[in-house]
């Protein structure tokens, strides 16, 4: 019995110390430093690129006019419809112009009345001169007769001008093209009456035509002096691609769409593209130098765009904000913020921490 106590006495001894030397060497134990984390990275290089901004829009005559009549009437006759192609001097529309030959009758009519009074007054006067010089009529008489011929003469010139004046009015009725063109808009059927200056066709060049575009304000991010070129393409026909330039920018947005008005003319389009297709445009031009990264490699800091870069001295990795110039499909366009030869990471930046140790998995050169 007593060595059984004294054997299970020093199997329990053992077991207890047992755990605290093993806890013990745990303690001791170094901690191995943490491996550094491996990341895809890219240097940067700045470079101009394609401008890939583009818009959609449609195709529009680039001279147009609302052709009106000069005086007011009842339309009795329109020539043409939408569509209708005009050659310059073709008679398009007349109105009623009865009363209007009225006028011109009247003022014929005047026009002798004033005629007559001319020649009476002339005689008058001729007499009275004659009678004054040989001194038998006092000068006031001769002063009246030449007052009366004066305003005969006054009277004729009037008369003459409102008969001009009415012969216009009556051409008038008549509304004829100034230039060769087509009609794209009818605003008065016969037997409307119409004012003076109330459009009653639209009319435009079919040779000029325009892509006009409602383009955003970020449009002009970029300062340009020059309007840029453009590649403009029908929608209903991609392999139609037309060149064209940019001729007019409205400087007012529009109050509801908030966009800016542009227009570009098209260098020889062809024949199958019509007022009112639809058109896309693309900018020919690159931008000032800037970087190109993957959407992976931006960071977010404070609701700001940022990246991670790569010191190489230490092999840390600083978060650092750049400027965003656009988003595309799978890239960003950063045009400040970054010089070259940073090293900036491009996968797994959502892993990293201020200051962290990071190993360049493609030796720094990204892919």
């Amino acid at each position: 019995m007593g060595f059984r106590s004294g054997a299970g006495l020093a199997i329990s001894s053992l077991i207890l110390v047992l755990p605290l030397t093993l806890a013990a060497c745990k303690q001791e134990a170094p901690k191995k430093p943490a491996e550094p984390r491996p990341v895809r990275s890219v240097i940067v290089d700045p470079k101009p690129v394609d401008d890939d901004r583009q818009a959609i829009g449609e195709i529009r005559p680039r001279y147009e006019s609302d052709l009106s009549f000069r005086v007011a009437g009842k339309l009795l006759e329109r020539a043409v419809d939408v569509g209708t192609v005009v050659k310059s001097g073709d008679v398009i529309a007349r109105l009623d112009g009865q009363d209007y030959q009225n006028r011109l009758r009247s003022a014929e009519a005047d026009v002798a009345a004033s005629q007559a009074a001319l020649v009476e007054a002339q005689g008058t006067e001729e007499r009275q001169g004659k009678l004054l010089k040989d001194g038998y009529t006092p000068k006031a008489n001769y002063d009246t007769a030449l007052r009366n011929l004066r305003s005969a003469e006054a009277k004729m010139a009037s008369s003459v001008a409102t008969l001009d004046l009415t012969r216009d009015q009556l051409n008038y009725t008549t509304l004829k093209v100034d230039f060769d063109g087509v009609i794209t808009a009818i605003a008065a059927e016969p037997g409307q009456n119409v004012a003076a200056g109330q459009m009653v066709v639209r009319i435009a060049k079919p040779d000029d035509k325009d892509a006009v575009f409602s383009i955003p304000e970020s449009a002009f991010r970029n300062k340009q002096n020059a309007l840029p070129d453009l590649t403009v393409t029908l929608l209903s026909s991609p392999d139609v691609v037309m060149e064209a330039t940019v001729r007019e920018v409205s400087p007012v947005a529009d109050p509801v769409t908030r966009t800016y008005l542009a227009k570009a003319t098209l260098k020889g389009p062809p024949p199958q593209v019509r007022f009112g297709m639809s058109v896309s445009g693309r900018l020919k031009a690159a931008t000032a130098p800037v970087v190109v990264l993957p959407l992976a490699a931006l960071f977010n800091k404070d609701n700001a765009p940022a990246v991670w870069l790569v010191d190489p001295a230490t092999s840390t990795v600083k978060l650092h904000p750049v400027k965003v110039s656009r988003y595309e499909a799978d890239q960003v366009v950063i045009d400040d913020g970054l010089a070259k030869g940073n090293v900036v990471v491009t996968a797994g930046v959502n892993l990293l921490r201020e200051g962290q140790k990071v190993r360049l998995s493609d030796g720094g050169a990204g892919k």
